[in-house]
């Protein structure tokens, strides 16, 4: 057995975010030409969907070059070298990602099957699955077919796609399990150091159902692998859409704070990105500083460097008259508004569930004073909240501060029916 290096093994998974390639990435050229890196290797597992649990994939491990790295997760190799050089060690790279993918699909069939928090979601599932396997269902599909067929050319000419088969979603990346089965079980069993996850978007719209779906996930993927709680570190979502005149609610603002809530796990962490999204594309090209924030975490909490790593957090509120004081963790670090003096981002509100856009000032070190002349008697504060906010307040580490809500309103995903959370 020849070239075997023994050194660090991350998985880098999750959907389209993580699977954006380094060519695709701002200075893709650049970088593929910088990552002639023969310690780092990396190796992509295929996207196979089934409910059947595979055993093995296609795949060979090589050296990270000029010639390969164009087509590999630009936020996986950028983390890798990084920690390649701060290290000195061989770094391995799982590439796993499947773009689009809901979190339901990476993650086995039965324990989902078996918890009742996620009822609603297997009811529609049992349901889906039912639908296009039935007689009808296929009919459907088929009179579809023939009536595309029958207008090909004309369709050609407006490249209009043809009608998908049943068996696409059924084998597809939305199916509870099917990822898990197909990607995740065949590399089960291989020892990784952990894991980088970027991805959310996919079930923004069910971020109340996040809010348990996802630490499960985590906890089932320790449980399977056996090692223990191994380090998984996620991407939070970015900045994305457009951007909203008035305050008000957001689905991915409830989906940053589910991913947000998953930090009481052990040995967790969350890159904050709420500054480098781009409102008309869910992909940000700006994947280098994704990278550098997963790595900050790996380097503090695995690594023993001392560097800062966690974005500041909403701590406590308190309210004095017309005016509300926010106090922020930053751990070890203070706030610094970025850019103008002003906090930009803030909204409050009163008894009465209004929200009003903001005025805010840092006020000592790790606090922010908040008020609106619209509002006299507040009880409430946002940061943050939106699917593209402006926002400007980050730490002097510079880390974004991550978006937060002092209120326990009930959330707009939450649907009817749904199971309270243990959590």
């Amino acid at each position: 057995m020849r070239d075997v290096l023994i050194g660090e093994v991350w998985l880098c998974s999750g959907q389209s975010n993580m699977a954006w390639t380094v060519a695709q990435s701002y200075d893709g050229d650049i970088e593929a030409l910088a990552s002639n890196l023969p310690q780092v290797r990396i190796i992509s597992v295929p996207q196979v969907g089934t409910q059947e649990l595979q055993s093995d994939f296609k795949g060979a491990w090589e050296p990270a070059s000029a010639s390969n790295v164009k087509d590999f997760s630009a936020v996986g190799l950028r983390f890798g070298r990084m920690l390649h050089r701060v290290l000195g060690v061989p770094v391995g790279l799982i590439d796993n990602a499947w773009g689009g993918s809901a979190a339901e699909a990476w993650i086995r069939r039965e324990t989902i099957n078996r918890d009742p928090r996620f009822k609603l979601l297997l009811e529609s599932t049992a349901a889906k699955e039912a639908e296009l396997l039935s007689p009808k269902g296929t009919a459907d599909y088929e009179r579809s077919m023939a009536a595309w067929k029958a207008a090909a050319a004309k369709a050609k000419a407006e490249k209009t796609a043809p009608p998908r088969a049943p068996t696409n979603w059924l084998n597809a990346n939305h199916r509870p399990g099917n990822i898990f089965a197909g990607v995740v079980h065949p590399t089960l069993g291989y020892g990784i150091k952990g894991v980088i996850w970027y991805q959310g978007e996919s079930n923004a719209s069910r971020a109340y159902e996040y809010g348990s779906l996802f630490p499960f996930m985590i906890e089932q993927w320790r449980k399977e692998w056996g090692q223990g709680d191994f380090p998984f570190y996620w991407v939070q979502l970015a900045d994305f859409r457009a951007t909203k005149a008035d305050p008000g609610e957001s689905d991915w603002a409830e989906l940053r704070e589910a991913q947000t809530k998953t930090l009481s796990l052990a040995k967790t962490g969350q890159a904050v990105i709420i500054d480098i999204g781009e409102g008309k594309d869910i992909h940000p090209r700006n994947k280098h500083d994704v990278a550098a924030r997963l790595v900050r975490w790996a380097l503090a909490k695995d690594y023993g460097y001392k560097v800062a790593y966690r974005s500041p957090e909403f701590k406590s509120i308190a309210v004095t008259g017309n005016k509300a004081t926010v106090t922020i963790d930053c751990f070890g670090s203070t706030l610094r508004p970025f850019d103008v003096a002003d906090v930009k981002g803030l909204a409050i509100c009163g008894q009465d569930r209004v929200w009003h856009w903001a005025e805010g000032k840092v006020v000592g070190s790790d606090k922010v004073e908040v008020w609106s002349d619209r509002v006299s008697a507040p009880v409430a504060v946002r940061y943050a909240w939106a699917d593209n906010p402006v926002c400007n307040l980050f730490s002097n580490d510079g880390l974004p501060v991550t978006p937060f809500r002092t209120d326990d309103f009930e959330l707009t995903t939450k649907p009817k029916g749904a199971v309270a959370s243990a959590r």
